[in-house]
């Protein structure tokens, strides 16, 4: 399957990415292979993701815990395509509000 990255979850993976290189010195790059390793993990697999939300009838917004820099990366899976709406750290103890329209 195809996995696409909208604006937002780009924004999210620049900010994250930025703010872990400046704030954790002996794990510069730990977001970023994190993130790497977790993209190709719901590319082969994009059902393992816990299902969050119901959109537009039967598709779910489902997602995944990146268990080493606490964040979830929150997908849709549109017919052959695997879209990732949002980077979203799981200490916040709420979900990101997410569109019903995906860019």
């Amino acid at each position: 399957m195809r996995l696409r990255l909208v604006r937002r979850a780009l924004a999210d993976a620049k900010r994250r990415k930025t703010w872990w290189q400046r704030n954790r010195p002996d794990a510069t790059h730990l977001f970023e292979q994190e993130l790497g390793a977790t993209l190709e993990r719901i590319a082969a697999s994009p059902g393992i993701g816990q299902r969050v939300e119901r959109r537009d009838g039967d598709v779910w917004v489902r997602r995944w815990l990146m268990p080493k820099t606490h964040n979830h990366v929150y997908y849709a899976i549109e017919g052959t395509e695997i879209v990732v709406l949002a980077i979203w750290g799981a200490p916040r103890g709420r979900g990101p509000k997410l569109w019903l329209s995906i860019e």
